[in-house]
């Protein structure tokens, strides 16, 4: 298994503020981000190309890897560390032969039966949730603490919990079992990116 620290995931949202959005970005990383996640819905190819790249070079400037939502072919282009696939995106076997084995491979899971799939045909780790309400993702499945728990002992790869996750309720994820928290919202609308990553990573290590 890939040894990659997914303490503190962040998964970007809307990226119409280009500067202001790399500098969170930046920010967010010297507060203690672990992996970053570009999630463009929208975007045409090209505009996520280039904004990818322009991630790409301040996350290698902090030696933080790189995941490019669902878009094999943007990870692929700008050589990212990896792709996060959801259940409706491609499918994580085809995904890991067309990325191979050197690359990481992360899949939403909001079951047992998901996440063992994906452990199966090949993912690195798996995000679940979404745990508390979110805004960010009004479709996404909720699952409870309980649920959240099963999956983690169903599995032997990482899981990081995802889904309206905020300094207030961080807290009450840490018997789990998770290897991390994954956040937009708390950091990406931060006053202080930096701060509020601080204060996030030091609730996960406490």
């Amino acid at each position: 298994m890939k040894s990659i620290d997914l303490s503190l995931y962040l998964v970007t949202d809307d990226s119409s503020d280009e500067e202001k959005f790399l500098n969170t970005i930046e920010e967010g990383i010297k507060g203690g981000v672990s992996v970053v996640q570009i999630r463009e819905k929208t975007a045409e190819t090209l505009d996520f190309y280039n904004l990818a790249l322009k991630v790409k070079k301040i996350t290698s400037k902090y030696n933080v890897p790189l995941i490019i939502n669902d878009r094999v072919d943007v990870a692929m282009a700008i050589d990212a560390e990896g792709v996060h696939v959801g259940q409706s995106d491609m499918p994580c076997d085809i995904t890991r032969k067309l990325i191979g084995n050197d690359k990481i491979l992360g899949v939403s899971a909001a079951t047992i039966s998901e996440a063992k799939k994906a452990e199966k045909d090949g993912a690195d780790y798996i995000g679940t949730g979404a745990v508390f309400p979110t805004a960010t993702k009004d479709d996404a499945p909720s699952i409870t603490k309980k649920d959240l728990k099963e999956i983690v002992e169903s599995i032997n790869i990482p899981v990081v919990a995802i889904g309206g996750i905020t300094l207030d309720n961080a807290c009450e994820l840490l018997d789990t079992g998770i290897s991390g928290l994954s956040v937009v919202s708390a950091i990406m609308s931060a006053e202080n990116p930096k701060k509020a990553s601080e204060e996030l990573l030091n609730i996960f290590n406490s």
